[in-house]
């Protein structure tokens, strides 16, 4: 069917824009926006075209090849459409084409293959959606990609292969929110420049989080809940310049281990919330260059020796801002126990804080019935935990004297010697007392 023929099936409105277009001469630009176009018309348009706009259309679907034989195709817009499906290798056949756009629609789902064979593609647009998931190999052979922008996408999960075979990224945009980054989902990924991930609720960093993410320029985690940081997080990641974890909940690390063969140059630890002191030997802190530690907030309890023994604070803290190296305890915080809340690590008088007898701690609390919870008070200091010992104890001994006195007077109530010997129960009550 020739050209002519194709734009007297089309629409009245959709006929308009490409008459004026032959009229113009012009087939390196094809512009059919707002057209109430249902699908692609591929066969309607010249096989020259090098820049194509199709935006504010109805079609839902993206097909597969649903612009081969545009082989000239430089620059393609699908913005606005009513899009919820791309297929495995729609864009395939396009060995000239540099920008892609698909923003404002409703695509929920980056499918498996669905931008697989982009050979040539330099940046692709993929902001302002309804991206759910990004599944396994969707970028698949996309070689070439040096920039993708995935932000203000309501984003849960980056799944195993996510990124695979985009080896010379320069910048790669995540959206705010991810709920679930699964291992390896950055595996392949090589040569990033910046890989920035905010506003994160993640329950935690799973073991392989970032293995297979090599030579990445500025890797950053920040503003988020990055819930417990388990181990083998890290392993895996390799030859990074800087890596920032800023201004993060952190729930527990149960392991930190970063060593040589991680190659890190810059390490920034800073801003952070730690709920919980790491036990000993859990941080591993080895072969990095300059390693910044300054206005996190950690607990302040009766583990914080534990923390002080950790490569955080045992001599690898620079000299910065004119401050003196070890300088760790004047450039963060206490975030526990609720006394000292916010108050510089060097006010607190370290050697008055002993050891933990969690023990013995946890039995006492078990006796004593309170409503706190254990490790909210395993934070005190072991001078403080004496005096609520104490104090507990001896309102223990006062509550037994008084079940004891209680129990005479309701024994004694039929005797008729009852008057005389309350007397001379509640005397030896009151000597007792004092």
């Amino acid at each position: 069917m020739g050209l002519a023929m194709m734009i007297m099936t089309m629409p009245t409105k959709q006929q308009l824009l490409l008459l004026l277009l032959l009229l113009e001469g012009d087939r390196a630009k094809v512009m059919c926006n707002t057209g109430a176009l249902r699908e692609i018309p591929l066969k309607a348009i010249p096989v020259t075209v090098e820049q194509l706009s199709l935006t504010k259309n109805y079609f839902p679907i993206v097909k597969s090849d649903a612009f081969g034989g545009l082989r000239a195709l430089r620059k393609l817009s699908l913005d606005g459409n009513n899009i919820t499906t791309i297929k495995p290798f729609a864009f395939r056949g396009l060995p000239r084409l540099r920008d892609l756009s698909i923003q404002h629609t409703p695509l929920a789902t980056v499918a498996s293959f669905a931008f697989a064979g982009l050979q040539n593609v330099s940046q692709i647009q993929l902001s302002h959606n309804k991206i759910l998931r990004i599944e396994g190999y969707a970028f698949a052979g996309a070689v070439n990609i040096r920039q993708i922008h995935l932000a203000d996408n309501p984003t849960v999960t980056i799944e195993t292969n996510a990124f695979s075979s985009l080896s010379n990224v320069d910048r790669l945009i995540l959206p705010s929110g991810i709920r679930s980054i699964e291992p390896d989902a950055f595996y392949g990924l090589e040569t990033v420049g910046y890989l920035k991930l905010s506003f994160m609720d993640l329950a935690s960093l799973v073991p392989h989080t970032f293995r297979g993410l090599t030579h990445v320029k500025l890797l950053s985690l920040q503003e988020s809940d990055l819930g417990i940081i388990r181990p083998g997080a890290f392993e895996g990641l390799v030859h990074v310049e800087l890596l920032n974890i800023l201004n993060n909940k952190i729930d527990a690390i149960q392991e930190l281990n970063i060593t040589a063969a991680n190659r890190i140059r810059v390490l920034r630890i800073q801003g952070n919330h730690l709920l919980e002191t790491p036990d000993s030997g859990a941080i591993v802190l080895e072969g990095i260059e300059t390693l910044h530690v300054n206005s996190n907030y950690f607990p302040c309890g009766c583990h914080i020796h534990t923390l002080l023994d950790s490569p955080l604070a045992n001599g690898t803290y620079p000299a910065h801002a004119g401050a003196a190296p070890g300088d760790f305890l004047s450039k963060n915080y206490c975030i526990s126990p609720l006394e000292v809340n916010g108050l510089p690590m060097s006010a607190i008088d370290l050697y008055s804080i002993g050891r933990c007898l969690e023990q013995v701690t946890r039995e006492n609390l078990e006796a004593s019935n309170a409503a706190t919870s254990p490790t909210v008070w395993r934070g005190k200091s072991w001078q403080w935990w004496q005096r609520w010992s104490s104090t507990n104890y001896t309102r223990a001994h006062e509550k037994t004297l008084i079940a004891a006195v209680s129990s005479a007077v309701r024994f004694l109530a039929a005797s008729p010697l009852t008057s005389v010997l309350a007397v001379v129960c509640f005397q030896s009550f009151r000597i007792k007392i004092s």
